[in-house]
């Protein structure tokens, strides 16, 4: 097989599997609108991850909830801790001072990945996002700060498999073209108007900027805000500088921590319960 193509049928069922697993009790027909999968190809999904294990059907209901066993999928990953710790206090402090909510992610294949956020500590939040909640990379601002600074090769494999996977967007042409990778390092944050991948489609907009450390990039810092609040230029004008600050502060911490202890060893993931 060619380098770099996804296998329809597995993306499928990942994405099956982190909607059951994101959401905690569905049916299929939840699934299937959520996912937008013909039902007896939802069915036949499903019907896979319950041989394998990973959900259960619920006594009495027709609904589906994943088991213990989706735990042990991530017993290989050892998480990079310290960005957690150099990003927690300085995302509360603007928080608390702007009054919008901000998180923390990372890049995850073709998605980005929640590692920390406020959304518990402000009340200007439709939905509260959790650690682990993912986005897809082309329709977020965080994903298109990931996709910018991001190596070339990565960035290249990336919108190659999305192309392949039948994904269209006026997003994915400007950075095959190198205009929007061009414009968000120029800028040096993102912008993503009325956002249609959230539990809440359409009614929040975001910045997002860069956390680098050592020339590469960590991590991406997101601010959010209800779209009919303000204009995106007014976002920028009001909130762009706390962004940016915000994410250099984590970038220096994050360094300080490393400098402290750069030999110290990740902590142990957990065994099989």
């Amino acid at each position: 097989m060619e380098k770099g193509v996804p296998i329809r049928s597995v993306s499928r069922s990942i994405e099956v599997l982190k909607l059951i697993n994101r959401r905690g009790s569905v049916t299929l027909t939840d699934v299937s609108r959520a996912v937008g999968l013909a039902y007896p190809t939802t069915c036949r999904i499903v019907q896979t991850l319950l041989h394998e294990g990973l959900v259960e059907l619920e006594p009495n209901r027709k609904r589906y909830r994943p088991t213990r066993a989706v735990q042990a999928l991530s017993y290989g990953y050892q998480h990079e801790g310290r960005l957690i710790d150099a990003a927690h206090d300085p995302m509360a402090e603007t928080t608390a001072r702007v009054g919008w909510p901000m998180a923390l992610s990372i890049g995850v294949g073709p998605s980005v990945m929640l590692c920390d956020t406020t959304y518990a500590m402000s009340a200007l939040t439709f939905s509260p996002y959790y650690r682990g909640y993912t986005f897809p990379v082309l329709e977020c601002a965080a994903g298109h700060v990931h996709l910018a600074y991001t190596d070339d090769a990565s960035r290249d494999s990336l919108l190659t498999g999305l192309q392949r996977m039948g994904t269209v967007s006026v997003a994915l042409e400007m950075f095959r073209s190198g205009k929007l990778t061009q414009r968000i390092r120029a800028d040096g944050y993102a912008t993503h108007d009325r956002t249609l991948r959230t539990e809440n489609p359409g009614k929040t907009s975001s910045l997002a900027a860069p956390g680098i450390v050592g020339g590469r990039e960590q991590a991406q810092l997101t601010l959010s805000f209800f779209s009919s609040a303000m204009t995106m230029d007014e976002a920028v004008r009001r909130y762009v500088a706390d962004l940016l600050a915000t994410a250099e502060r984590i970038a220096e911490r994050l360094r300080a921590l490393e400098l402290a202890a750069p030999d110290a060893a990740p902590a142990e993931a957990p065994g099989p319960a």
